[in-house]
């Protein structure tokens, strides 16, 4: 990886460090001969699902998620947006043998969030302003970003699941584990692939115009920096109702969604909300239980994949 910084970015790379965050993607602190720090991110091509079932595909996926951000942050002056820092030849991202994928980015010297901590009322309320400012952009971007399809990414894998766990699953360790887990909560899962469909169906009669969303603005994804927020994780950046952003950001007391409406004049889509909602927690345990009957080893991602599928599955039946 070293060789591709030096040859992508012209980056005299004296030491990495590895930071162990994020799920099918890979970080490094890159230091660099002057002291620069550069925050680098692995991508594998087999875990984006939602981009391309195939690595080919997924890989025009990811260049257009990341070179769409790099618009949005140099002629949408959206300046919260973590885009990625061009190569020599000024590609946001740079085949890493036919697996993976490099890219480099700033590197924020600030505080993460973490995933499901939640954000406080006062970062929900910035958070909501941001994503004012970022559907707003949608015409500077729209000729260049994709179109987010609200299917399942391993929709067919889940399907299968289900119809097979009276037979034993063999890829790895969590197979058997994951099938007693699965099969535990079977009615439910199925429940909420049934009104998952329904109100995919409903919200596709809309006619309300897409804008650009980030697609996961939850507190993972978020940095503060002195007073200022950051998003961070562009590769779900795609064209889709605005309820994609807000039901990460929306509290039970809706002041998100009133100060939303207050400042675009747009009404918040109830089914909307309620179908993307539904989608997060369904595309996680359908990309899991794949991984689980795959061959797999234990390892951190695994386990962390684990304990995931576990809180998603105990939420669907609570």
């Amino acid at each position: 990886m070293i060789q591709a910084l030096a040859d992508g970015w012209n980056l005299d790379v004296e030491g990495l460090d590895y930071i162990a965050e994020g799920f099918g993607s890979y970080h490094w602190l890159a230091l660099d001969e002057s002291g620069g720090r550069h925050f680098v991110t692995v991508d594998d091509l087999d875990q984006k699902g939602w981009l391309g079932i195939r690595r080919p595909t997924a890989f025009s996926g990811l260049r257009c998620a990341f070179d769409t951000a790099a618009v949005l942050r140099v002629q949408g002056h959206l300046d919260f947006v973590v885009a990625p820092v061009p190569s020599e030849d000024g590609d946001t991202v740079v085949r890493l043998g036919p697996h993976h994928t490099v890219a480099v980015f700033p590197y924020l010297d600030g505080q993460p969030a973490r995933f499901g901590q939640g954000l406080e009322s006062d970062e929900r309320a910035e958070a909501v302003h941001m994503l004012v400012e970022l559907h707003q952009a949608t015409p500077t971007v729209r000729a260049l970003a994709s179109d987010h399809h609200v299917e399942l990414s391993a929709r067919r894998d889940l399907d299968g699941a289900l119809g097979q766990l009276e037979t034993e699953w063999k890829g790895g360790p969590f197979s058997e584990p994951a099938r007693a887990l699965l099969g535990a909560h079977r009615d439910a899962v199925i429940g909420l692939l049934a009104a998952f469909d329904r109100l995919a169906t409903e919200v596709a009669t809309r006619s309300g115009d897409s804008v650009i969303t980030h697609g996961e603005p939850h507190s993972g994804n978020v940095i503060r920096v002195g007073e200022k927020l950051f998003l961070v994780d562009w590769d779900t950046v795609a064209l889709a109702p605005p309820e994609r952003d807000l039901c990460m950001v929306a509290s039970e007391t809706g002041d998100e969604l009133a100060l939303y409406f207050d400042l675009t004049g747009r009404a918040v889509d109830k089914a909307a909300m309620s179908l993307y909602c539904a989608r997060w927690p369904l595309d996680d345990i359908a990309l899991f239980v794949k991984m689980f009957r795959s061959t797999h080893a234990t390892t951190d991602d695994t386990e962390l994949a684990w304990l995931a599928l576990t809180r998603h599955l105990g939420d669907v039946d609570g």
